[in-house]
This record gives C-alpha cells, sequence and structure tokens, in this order.
C-alpha cells in the first residue's frame, strides 16, 4: 500500500479525490486549513483507517514543512501528491491589497512547489505521480479576478516545469476544472442543495454543470499507472465550455 498527499482535502473537489484514492485503497494525508471541515470528514468516512486529517495552513512555509517531515516519517510511503488547496477573493482592481495578492499566491502557487521540492526524493524512490489541480480560469477570466486567474496560470505553468525537472521518475500533470458543483461536497454548515435552470446545464456542449467525481475520477487516472505515458499536460475538465464559440443574437 502506497499514501497520497492532498491538500484543502477536506470539502469540495478535495474531499471528492480523497473518496476516490480511499476507494482505491490509498491511504491519504488530507492537509487542511478548515478544522469545521476536518471535523466533518472524520465523522462522515466510511473507512476512518485510510485516511490522517492534519490541520495546516499551507502559506505558512513553516508550519508546512513542519507537517511534511512528520508525514515522511510515516508509513505507508508516499506515492501520490495532489496539490489541490486553492483560496480565492474577486475584488476591484482598485481594492485590491498587494497583501492579499501574495497571499492567495501563496496558498495557490507557492504552496505547489514547496511540496513537490519537499517531496521530490520520496516521489522519485517510490516512481510516484502528481497531480497539481489548475482551473480554466487560467485560460479565460471574468473581471475581478485578477489575484486568482494568476494563481492558476502559475499553476499551468509550474506543472509543465516540473514534468521536465523531475522526469523520468515522476510525472506531473494539472486539471482544470470548470463549473464544478460542490455544494453537496462542503462541510455541514455550508451544504445546500441548488436548483440550476436548465440553461445553466445546456451552455455546456456535455449537457451539464461538473460534478466533483469528475475531477475524482481524471485525477486517479493521472495518479495511476494507467497514465503512464501522459506528463506536463493538462486537462479542462469544463464540458467543453472552453471550446465553445459564443455569439450574441441580434
Amino acid at each position: 500500500m502506497y499514501s497520497a498527499v492532498i491538500t484543502g482535502g477536506a470539502q469540495g473537489i478535495g474531499k471528492a479525490i480523497c473518496e476516490k484514492l480511499m476507494g482505491e485503497g490509498v491511504f491519504v494525508f488530507i492537509l487542511d486549513i478548515d478544522k469545521e471541515a476536518i471535523r466533518d470528514f472524520e465523522q462522515e468516512a466510511v473507512n476512518t483507517k485510510l485516511f490522517n486529517a492534519i490541520l495546516c495552513d499551507v502559506s505558512d512555509s513553516n508550519m508546512l514543512y513542519r507537517t511534511l517531515e512528520s508525514i515522511k516519517k510515516q508509513k505507508p510511503y508516499l506515492k501520490y501528491l495532489i496539490n489541490n488547496v486553492a483560496i480565492s477573493d474577486f475584488v476591484p482592481l482598485k481594492d485590491l491589497e498587494l497583501e492579499e495578492w501574495n497571499h492567495i499566491l501563496a496558498v495557490n502557487l507557492t504552496s505547489y512547489l514547496l511540496t513537490v521540492k519537499y517531496f521530490q526524493d520520496d516521489l522519485k524512490q517510490a516512481r510516484g505521480s502528481v497531480v497539481n489541480i489548475c482551473s480554466t480560469r487560467a485560460f479565460m477570466s471574468e473581471p475581478h479576478t485578477e489575484a486568482y486567474s494568476a494563481s492558476k496560470g502559475g499553476v499551468f505553468a509550474l506543472t509543465h516545469s516540473l514534468a521536465m525537472s523531475m522526469q523520468p521518475h515522476v510525472r506531473v500533470n494539472s486539471i482544470s476544472p470548470g463549473w464544478i458543483d460542490v455544494s453537496a461536497w462542503q462541510k455541514k454548515s455550508h451544504r445546500k442543495t441548488p436548483v440550476w435552470a436548465e440553461k445553466h446545464h445546456m451552455q455546456h456542449p456535455a449537457g451539464r454543470i461538473g460534478k466533483p467525481e469528475d475531477v475524482a475520477e481524471l485525477c486517479w487516472f493521472l495518479l495511476s499507472d494507467k497514465s503512464a505515458f501522459i506528463t506536463g499536460q493538462n486537462y479542462n475538465v469544463d464540458g467543453g465550455i472552453t471550446s465553445k464559440m459564443i455569439y450574441e443574437e441580434e
């Protein structure tokens, strides 16, 4: 048995990835800053012997290194790394403070670099695999998303750079989710059952809004040996929306 480390894994897409990996018999170390989400994950997990949820602020490099060091000393041995954690705060450009910009990049981009850097020897020894969760916002934007979009653009570039640096022993790929409805995968206090209009589903060529499971299935494929000839790539999981040309009708 091998283990995986996933950042931001207690809720949302990260939680779906955790459940997928646990279902495949992988032990998962979950790093998350949200105490409530961790508690809910621990209470709801079907197999409590296949994960260890750890409170960690990945923007604090000292705390992150201490946490990763403690994981290195544990078994089973690390083979998979999923950098999933992300925060966003969409504010007008005139209101974007440098401190906020730096914090978003520290969480969404710098932590990705640091985890791979710290685990590189372990991953090489295990001939492991890394999946970085990017975003379609690395390639298209709405107003007031400068910090988040820049961080995700950095994840895209970092992924193919790491793939070259870690070759041939470790593969590194990224996934860019589009509109993924994570409502049912949030911590209990934030869960809801939204009712989306048909037009919201049908604007996607696939005919529906995405689910966290869509991302989790691809993530496991990219981590596993089934994708042994794939590295340095990004995959959009967006129902085809980034390939769709949109014209306004007069």
